[in-house]
C-alpha cells in the first residue's frame, strides 16, 4: 500500500501501558540531557500564554483565561516539534543544535499544513468559548473579574449549561487533536510523508492500541492542567517533558524504516566559509 505522497505507508503496532511509562522516563532523560533546549522552546510558550493573559485582563476580558488554557494545550503538539527533534538528533547519536532544530523545521514544509490544522482547531474552540457566551450568559455579557465570571458559571442554570456544553465540546475537539496529531509531527520529521498520511498513521495508531492512547491523552491533560495554574510557569519542565516523550512513544508505534527505505532527507549544515 502506497500513501498519497506515493511513499510506503507506515507501519503501526500496538503500544501497552507499559511503553507509555518507559516513554516519559526516556522523554525526562532527555530534558535532562539537554535542558537548555527544553526551556527555550517551553520559555516561548509560557511567555506567549502569559502575553495573552495580561492582554486580557488589559481588555477586561479575563473570564477568557479559562477556556484560553485548555485551548491554549492544543497547540501544544506544535510547539514541541523542536523537541521532537531534540530526541531525534539525541537518538541518531549527534549533539543537538537550535541551528540543526531550524534547519530540519525549515526542510519539512508539511509540518506547516499540520501547523495549519492545529490553529484551526484552537480558533474553533475560542470561537464556540464566545458563541456558548452569547447564548447562555447573553449576547453582551461582560464581567469585570474572574471571580465574578465564575460565580455566573457556577451559580445559574444558564452558567451551568455553559460549563457542561463548553467541557463536552471541549474533550471533543481535544481528542479529535490528539488523535490527529500525537503520531503526526513526530512521523513528518521522520519521514518524507505528506500531512494526510501522517494523520491517517496517527489515527491509526489511536484505533489500534485505544486504551493506552487514551490514557497517554488522559496523562498529558492532567499534567498540563497541574502546570498551567501557577500562571504557565510548571510548563517549563512538563511540556519538555511529555514533548521528549512523545517522540519515544512514536518510535514505539510506528515500525523503523528496514534497509533501502528512505526516510526524509535531512538538510546539510555548512560552516561559513572563512572571510
Amino acid at each position: 500500500m502506497t500513501s498519497i505522497s506515493g511513499k510506503i505507508d507506515p507501519v503501526v503496532r500496538r503500544v501497552s501501558v507499559a511503553d507509555i511509562a518507559e516513554s516519559l522516563g526516556q522523554g525526562l532523560r532527555d530534558f535532562q540531557a539537554a535542558p537548555l533546549f527544553g526551556l527555550a522552546f517551553a520559555g516561548l510558550y509560557v511567555a506567549g500564554g502569559i502575553l495573552i493573559l495580561l492582554s486580557l485582563t488589559a481588555f477586561g476580558m479575563v473570564y477568557l483565561a479559562y477556556p484560553l488554557a485548555a485551548g491554549f494545550a492544543l497547540l501544544g503538539p506544535f510547539v514541541a516539534v523542536g523537541l521532537y527533534e531534540v530526541s531525534r538528533q539525541r537518538e541518531a547519536g549527534e549533539a543537538p543544535s537550535m541551528r540543526g532544530i531550524w534547519a530540519t523545521i525549515r526542510a519539512r514544509r508539511e509540518i506547516g499544513w499540520m501547523a495549519f490544522v492545529t490553529l484551526f482547531v484552537f480558533l474553533v474552540w475560542m470561537y464556540q468559548v464566545r458563541l456558548l457566551i452569547a447564548v447562555l450568559l447573553g449576547l453582551h455579557a461582560s464581567f469585570s473579574s474572574l471571580p465574578e465570571f465564575i460565580t455566573a458559571v457556577l451559580t445559574t442554570n444558564e452558567g451551568l449549561v455553559f460549563l457542561a456544553l463548553g467541557n463536552l465540546i471541549g474533550a471533543a475537539l481535544s481528542l479529535v487533536l490528539f488523535s490527529l496529531t500525537v503520531v503526526s509531527f513526530p512521523l513528518l520529521l521522520d519521514r518524507d510523508v505528506d500531512a494526510v498520511t501522517a494523520m491517517i498513521t496517527s489515527v491509526r495508531a489511536v484505533v489500534m492500541s485505544p486504551l493506552p492512547m487514551i490514557g497517554w491523552a488522559a496523562v498529558i491533560v492532567v499534567l498540563l492542567a497541574v502546570s498551567s495554574l501557577p500562571y504557565f510557569l510548571g510548563l517549563l519542565v512538563t511540556l519538555p517533558v511529555l514533548g521528549h516523550a512523545t517522540w519515544h512513544l512514536f518510535r514505539r508505534i510506528v515500525v523503523p524504516l528496514g534497509p533501502g527505505e528512505d526516510a526524509a532527507p535531512l538538510p546539510t549544515l555548512r560552516s561559513p566559509a572563512p572571510g
